[in-house]
């Protein structure tokens, strides 16, 4: 059994009484065994210094180190164990070395060291080896370590075959296990000198045994691996061999080849694409060098998928017809409503395009909330062309190949979405939709804006050259339509190359007339049911609808409550139950459960007592209603406390609202003292919601004076707008948004900026603020006397 280092413990009566003094050379992942001939290295000056010293008296105790890393070993640093040597033969070597030939003499155990300068000496006992008597157990070991030495002997080139001859000769357990474990190159350092320092002859050649097993099955499965691998290029070889003989016969009889029927193939299909001559140059030259490269080559593969591509792209195809624009006029109303500042602008663009056909057109990105219609349009505008529409989503797209397309050098490369698009369209002038543009991501894969900047610049596109097809395409012809919903995250230099199209939120009025021409028919059609003889939807369920169960711009969160309608009334027919369904209120909240929404009555209850205010909000999907609440207690400590998660720009209005009223206090019968005594604390629910901007300032001040004089805002009340330190009301963006928003929450008089009073007429119709009173303020005070309740 193998002897762990802890336990090769040394009998009393094996060592010497006598305590030799012997210089000590220490050598790094070496190990020397009794009876063992040994060439060192040595070239520390520490060991330099040892072999200069030495006189007629030529031995020396030969210690491993335990970590071979220090350069300067100490007694702490070395095993205890080591091996007395004979010093024989001193040679200089190249770099101011010596080669040493020491040989092995007996086990030594160092007790103390005498000296460290200028090289190591120590007190050693000569351990002796316990060698076991011969039994039948120990010889058939013996001869068991002798034939597996002999059997990696010769399988090792390495190894000279005299080694095998020696072990052989060698009848005592120890010094076989010490002569096999010197010469076998699997076993590290710490290996052997844990046999080193086990005495015991036996132990150690049943170790070795051990580590020989190990060896020769490594050697087994080494060579049946290399048997493997030899018999697979044999077989390559055959197939080779077979497919050469494969040519020859096809040659006979008059049959081309495969690869050659390919390539043939490729040529009439390059030719008919209608390539540019400088892009067909390029692509006859690849395939005469496909027509070189052996089918089995796995760049054949390549090339040919590369050729295939440039085959099939639309070089000269395209399916526009002639620009009508009365046609296109009346398909765009009849697939939208209202959207007519959209309309002109599309047409206006059609109408040039329709006396100058090869118009390099502006970019158009339509820009608004989400459900407002941005996707059809573009589907619309292809119809109205005649034209393929081609669409890919950009959103969370983070890497530049996404848009350029891949090397060829990578494995899988392929062309980019744009190319990819143009070959799915058939058509080198489709109408193409960049979806989610503001939603672009950006790592160390590279920045896809800045890829788009050549796609969607006019002046540019018409050469566009993809990484992979690595020629250039001419994107002059394709119409681009990106969206967005916001426009602060696109790059500046992204967005000047758009004309910007704003497409704002709906009125109630407007979702009714939408959900009866486009939505209750799609969502009857797409459920399996009969508008005629299964449900009819009726004006107040749809109004109740858009009121009780969305707060949205668009329409989306309303079709999908109409769908969800339908197919209650399709589980009824299912069920057996075939009967009209006049869709009421009722029914609508017994189908769609209790009401999610009732703004109207929230902001009536939520002014009901002082402090509490209503600003409006823009917001990426349309505008929102804003609670402002203001509240005081004793103090005076902590001055202003801000909560609800406000922006920096919103905080900054709060401190300029509180600063102008305290700075007009004594007007409003504030005590000024009473700023002393008090903190104040303004809330902006909900509190989970990060909100900033500057439009709540007047609103901010209302609630403030609202608070400190105890009476209360009007009901049905809402207000936007910036305030200045001086009580000046400066105008907000977001008009249009903030107005329907409030329109939707039950408001009925809203406070704005006086200069926004153009937004009002320009963006604004008739029908939006109808039932509504708007009053315009340029100061402070106009918006008090507004604001509050009559005493």
């Amino acid at each position: 059994m193998p002897v762990e280092q802890e336990e090769a413990q040394v009998p009393a009566d094996a060592e010497s009484s006598e305590h030799e003094e012997l210089p000590v050379l220490t050598v790094r992942d070496t190990v020397i065994f009794p009876g063992a001939m040994l060439p060192i290295t040595v070239g520390r000056p520490a060991s330099v210094a040892l072999v200069q010293a030495m006189g007629e008296n030529r031995a020396l105790a030969v210690v491993s180190q335990r970590d071979p890393r220090v350069d300067a070993p100490m007694p702490s640093d070395l095993y205890e164990v080591g091996t007395a040597c004979i010093l024989h033969k001193v040679l200089r070597v190249p770099r101011e070395n010596l080669l040493l030939f020491c040989e092995g003499v007996s086990r030594i155990r160092t007790r103390d060291y005498t000296s460290t300068d200028p090289f190591l000496r120590a007190r050693i006992d000569r351990i002796a080896d316990i060698e076991p008597e011969i039994t039948s157990e120990i010889e058939a070991l013996r001869q068991n370590v002798v034939s597996i030495f002999a059997q990696i002997v010769a399988a090792a080139p390495n190894l000279s075959d005299e080694l095998a001859t020696t072990a052989a000769e060698i009848k005592e357990a120890g010094r076989l296990a010490d002569f096999v474990a010197g010469n076998l190159p699997s076993m590290s350092p710490p290996e052997r000198q844990q046999l080193l320092e086990n005495p015991d002859g036996y132990q150690r050649l049943t170790e070795v045994h051990r580590q020989l097993t190990r060896e020769r099955e490594l050697l087994e499965l080494r060579g049946r691996i290399q048997s493997q691998v030899q018999g697979q290029l044999s077989q390559s070889q055959r197939e080779f061999y077979l497919r050469e003989q494969l040519k020859a016969i096809q040659k006979e009889l008059g049959e081309g080849d495969e690869s050659q029927r390919d390539i043939q193939d490729l040529r009439q299909k390059l030719e008919a694409a209608g390539m540019p001559e400088q892009v067909k140059t390029e692509a006859m030259r690849e395939l005469d060098r496909l027509s070189h490269i052996p089918a089995a080559s796995p760049e054949y593969g390549m090339a040919r998928t590369y050729l295939e591509w440039m085959a099939a792209l639309p070089w000269s195809k395209s399916t526009a017809e002639r620009v009508d624009v009365k046609r296109a006029a009346e398909i765009l109303d009849e697939d939208h409503y209202d959207l007519e500042k959209v309309k002109d602008r599309i047409l206006d663009y059609l109408a040039v395009l329709q006396l100058r056909p090869v118009l390099k057109g502006p970019i158009l990105c339509f820009v608004g909330p989400p459900g407002v219609g941005k996707t059809s349009l573009g589907k619309s505008i292809a119809r109205a062309l005649g034209r393929k529409f081609a669409r890919i989503s950009l959103g969370g797209m983070h890497d530049e190949a996404e848009i350029r397309g891949h090397r060829r050098t990578y494995i899988g490369a392929l062309p980019g979405q744009i190319i990819q698009s143009l070959r799915r369209a058939g058509s080198n002038d489709p109408v193409f939709m960049l979806d989610e543009v503001d939603k672009l991501g950006r790592d160390f894969h590279g920045d896809p804006a800045s890829a788009l900047l050549e796609v969607l610049d006019p002046e540019q596109n018409s050469t566009f050259r993809d990484n992979y097809l690595d020629v250039q395409f001419d994107l002059s012809k394709v119409l681009f339509i990106t969206t967005a919903n916001v426009l602060d995250p696109v790059p500046d230099a992204l967005r000047d190359r758009m004309e910007i199209i704003p497409l704002e939120g709906y009125t109630e009025q407007e979702k009714v007339i939408i959900a009866f021409r486009y939505l209750i028919p799609r969502q009857i059609k797409e459920n399996g049911l009969e508008s005629d003889t299964d449900i009819v939807f009726g004006d107040e369920a749809v109004r109740f609808m858009i009121r009780r169960y969305t707060r949205e711009a668009g329409v989306r969160s309303l079709e999908r409550e109409i769908g969800t309608i339908c197919r209650k009334q399709a589980r009824r027919i299912a069920e057996g139950v075939r009967e009209m369904m006049d869709v009421t209120p009722e029914l609508v909240e017994k189908d769609l459960g209790a009401p999610r929404f009732r703004t109207d009555v929230e902001v009536a209850e939520r002014t009901e007592r002082p402090g509490v205010a209503v600003g409006l909000a823009w917001t990426p999907v349309g505008g929102d209603v804003l609670f402002i609440e203001a509240g005081r207690m004793p103090g005076g400590n902590k001055g202003l406390i801000m909560t609800g998660q406000l922006g920096p720009v919103m905080q900054e209005s709060v401190q300029a609202a509180l600063t102008w009223v305290r700075g007009n206090a004594v007007r409003f019968n504030i005590d000024p003292d009473l700023f002393k005594t008090i903190d104040i604390h303004i809330h902006v629910p909900a509190g989970a919601i990060p909100k900033d901007g500057p439009s709540a300032g007047i609103t901010m001040a209302t609630a403030l004076l609202s608070m400190l004089t105890e009476r209360r805002v009007r009901r049905n009340l809402a207000m936007t707008g910036e305030i200045t330190l001086t009580g000046q009301v400066l105008p907000v963006g977001g008009i249009k948004e903030k107005v329907l928003a409030a329109k939707r929450g039950g408001v009925t008089e809203v406070i704005l900026p006086f200069e926004n009073e153009v937004n009002v007429r320009e963006d604004l119709k008739s029908e939006h603020i109808s039932e509504m009173q708007l009053h315009y303020v340029k100061s402070m005070d106009e918006v008090a006397e507004l604001a509050f309740e009559k005493k």
